[in-house]
């Protein structure tokens, strides 16, 4: 039996957020409709969350000596981590202790970890994959890039939201794309930095399968179609229209990597379909970017699942109510007052809500909002979403 407190008295349950951006604001959003104590943190001062928590700091979630003094301090029941960047040994040094991180610490660390989650899933789990290499130096990077062929992806073994990501369509581009790796990666600055080398698959569509591991066992949303550009969502939409037979594959695939992770709470299974084949691709443990679509499309939102599947509360159900799109309203300018036109025109079409994501600042592109549309067919859902995306503009007083 789950037994909740109230924020604001000595029963309160405390969940402590680590990262606050848009993702975590809807996750503290549905945590305080249920009346949790909600602490944000993350490495900057007012990043989303923060405005509706109870509580925010910031500090370095890399500096293992600044996590252990906080989370010691504030004690909360729940650690609920949104981002990669975090010292993921910490956590697994903190959940020995009696700390209750989600999922767990090991999925914490091993998805932020590229190769750890390949050697998992390929290597241990024999799921399919695409053919991919590891990389620690340059010389060694160039002869494995040389070997896999183009085109081919390269990443950063650890990073985040398509950060130092590159597609190398020709071998002239193979030094630039592990310069960019190098910038993009989230580890140690100066050090050279470890990159997976993956080729690239000729997918007929790529979908993200949320996939819900609770205490009744595991449930799976409906899955979300999605478009990426630079490695970053761009549109998604959901239901995504796919065989019984190649979703029976996405849903085995789904549950034996996050079954081998462990831990209740959302995971956002990334995989590429080509053909009567299934290939995983990536694990978030935590809502997805691309399930942002969940706002308007489902009875609960990847959010509500996640707290839920936490909490040890019922998921009765998961019902995709209409088809529904989301795009991401990705804007460009440079301002530390950041303001917004449009959204008279974005919000003049029927079905259709804007989300700011009310991100301090902005210097070059950024994402700061979303657009979410429904209507009978997934077409016209996509079409008011991507209509409301490009309606949004920075207000020109407000850049510097």
């Amino acid at each position: 039996m789950t037994i909740l407190g109230t924020a604001l008295t000595k029963s309160q349950t405390k969940i402590m957020l680590l990262g606050a951006g848009e993702l975590g604001k809807e996750f503290a959003i549905s945590a305080q409709r249920l009346g949790i104590y909600v602490m944000a943190v993350d490495r900057y001062k007012n990043a989303p969350a923060m405005h509706i928590a109870h509580e925010a700091y910031v500090i370095n979630m890399q500096d293992a000596k600044a996590l252990h003094a906080l989370i010691q301090e504030k004690s909360p029941d729940y650690i609920v981590p949104e981002i990669e960047a975090i010292a993921t040994d910490e956590l697994i040094n903190l959940e020995k202790q009696g700390f209750n991180i989600v999922p767990c610490a090991q999925a914490t660390k091993l998805t932020m970890d590229r190769q750890g989650i390949r050697a998992l899933a390929a290597d241990k789990l024999k799921l399919p994959t695409s053919r991919f290499a590891f990389a620690d130096n340059k010389k060694d990077y160039l002869i494995k890039a040389q070997a896999i062929g183009v085109p081919c992806v390269v990443k950063p073994v650890m990073s985040s939201s398509g950060k130092g990501q590159s597609i190398i369509r020709s071998f002239d581009e193979i030094e630039a794309a592990w310069d960019y790796a190098q910038s993009g990666s989230r580890g140690n600055s100066g050090d050279v930095q470890k990159v997976i080398i993956e080729e690239f698959i000729t997918f007929d569509y790529e979908i993200t399968l949320l996939t819900v591991r609770h205490n009744k066992g595991t449930s799976f949303c409906d899955p979300i179609g999605h478009i990426q550009q630079d490695g970053d969502y761009r549109l998604s939409w959901q239901p995504h229209a796919m065989s019984d037979a190649l979703l029976f594959q996405a849903q085995h695939i789904a549950k034996t990597i996050t079954d081998a992770l462990g831990g209740h709470g959302i995971f956002g299974v990334e995989l590429f379909i080509k053909g009567d084949e299934v290939y995983f691709n990536e694990v978030s443990p935590r809502p997805h970017d691309t399930g942002m679509v969940t706002l308007i499309s489902q009875n609960l939102s990847e959010f509500d699942l996640h707290l839920r599947a936490i909490l040890g509360l019922p998921i009765p159900n998961i019902e995709t109510r209409m088809p529904s799109a989301s795009a991401a309203i990705l804007l460009e300018g440079k301002s530390q007052a950041p303001s917004f036109t449009g959204l008279n025109e974005g919000l003049s079409q029927i079905n259709t809500d804007i989300r700011l994501f009310a991100k301090p600042e902005i210097s070059g592109k950024r994402r700061m909002g979303v657009a979410l549309a429904y209507d009978t067919d997934i077409e016209t859902a996509k079409a008011r979403a991507q209509f409301a995306a490009n309606s949004i503009k920075i207000h020109a007083s407000s850049s510097q």
